[in-house]
């Protein structure tokens, strides 16, 4: 284990910057939002989650995907390039880094999103530990131990130190890399570390969804779900707003539009809404014309149908945001608790 002196983390993001992009949490106009990193940006250590993910980063909300141009009589297609290099992504919350991996299943699966790809598969991971977790948060509830997340490397930060463990080759790479900016911890660092990880699970273990279970949920729950009546009660107050999906660090949903922009076409993909009732709309119209439909479609999507395709993991990770921002309080709590899934 390394450790560094808060007061030096400029220092060590300054290095980096000098090789790569550095994406890490910051506080902008009153809300924490990951930013690339720039000379006099305060990494907000305090924030426990940023107001969208950071998914972001590899799946961008917008993108040129190609052009499109008439020469004569013939169309030429001028491809947009890919990302040549990776970047390091430093802060990230435990239930943010399990969303990449639901993403990668989607994305890195044949046949394979080149453009996601080349941001994702050189890319450093740098995650933090939580230490004072919100009244939404469930993620213990996915098998996420926010304490000591995944990724390349996780880091604690404990008095005034920070504190770097490897979890991967590349986090060792990346550790080795700037050595001379850490120093080695001791023997009563590590019990440290230990102590701010067992005081956290304290607090895990008392928050109002600790008890939030995906029991009676998987892959093999479609009969048993699909047709509930549930689901209509349920569907009535949302809005389809889509703000859930907007927030959401798992949801990948998108759309595909082309622009012209007088001498070129421009074809560009954003993030659409499962939410929306136009969303996949056909020229015979959409497959799911009603609220309740679309409701269950999100909800099924990320707690039956994901897990029946991808070795029962789910596709929700429990970062609660969706929690904070429904403005109707529908959102995928609410379903897993009308469906039983609590031990209360």
């Amino acid at each position: 284990m390394k450790k560094i002196a808060l007061s030096k983390l400029n220092e060590l993001f300054a290095a980096i910057a000098k090789d790569t992009e550095l994406h890490l949490p910051v506080n902008f106009k009153g809300e924490t939002v990951f930013k690339k990193w720039t000379e006099g940006d305060n990494y907000a250590k305090d924030s426990l989650k940023t107001v969208k993910s950071p998914k972001d980063l590899f799946f961008p909300q917008n993108e040129n995907i190609s052009n499109f141009r008439k020469e004569g009589n013939k169309f030429i297609i001028d491809p947009v390039e890919l990302p040549k290099s990776g970047i390091v992504v430093f802060g990230v919350r435990g239930c943010d880094e399990q969303s990449f991996r639901v993403l990668d299943n989607v994305f890195l699966a044949e046949p394979v999103d080149t453009f996601y790809e080349a941001r994702r598969k050189n890319s450093v991971i740098i995650t933090a530990a939580c230490t004072k977790p919100s009244e939404s948060c469930f993620c213990k509830t996915f098998g996420i131990d926010p304490t000591d997340p995944a990724g390349d490397v996780t880091t604690w930060i404990v008095d005034d130190n920070m504190f770097f463990a490897v979890k991967t080759e590349k986090g060792e790479a990346f550790l080795a890399k700037y050595a001379d900016i850490f120093t080695e911890a001791e023997e009563d660092d590590t019990y440290r570390v230990e102590n701010v990880k067992y005081l956290a699970n304290q607090i895990f273990a008392k928050l109002p969804l600790a008890d939030l279970t995906t029991e009676g949920w998987g892959g093999d729950k479609t009969d048993e779900k699909f047709d509930d009546p549930k689901w209509q009660d349920l569907s009535t107050a949302c809005l389809g707003c889509g703000t859930c999906t907007f927030v959401c660090p798992t949801c990948q949903c998108y759309d595909i539009r082309d622009y012209n922009t007088g001498n070129q076409i421009q074809r560009s993909r954003c993030w659409d809404s499962c939410m929306y009732k136009d969303f996949t709309m056909c020229a015979h119209g959409t497959a799911r014309p009603t609220q309740k439909e679309r409701y269950r479609q999100r909800f099924m999507h990320k707690l039956v149908y994901y897990p029946a395709n991808n070795d029962g993991m789910f596709s929700c990770v429990g970062c609660g945001r969706c929690v904070d921002k429904c403005p109707v309080q529908t959102n995928i709590v609410k379903v897993i608790k009308a469906f039983g899934g609590d031990k209360k």
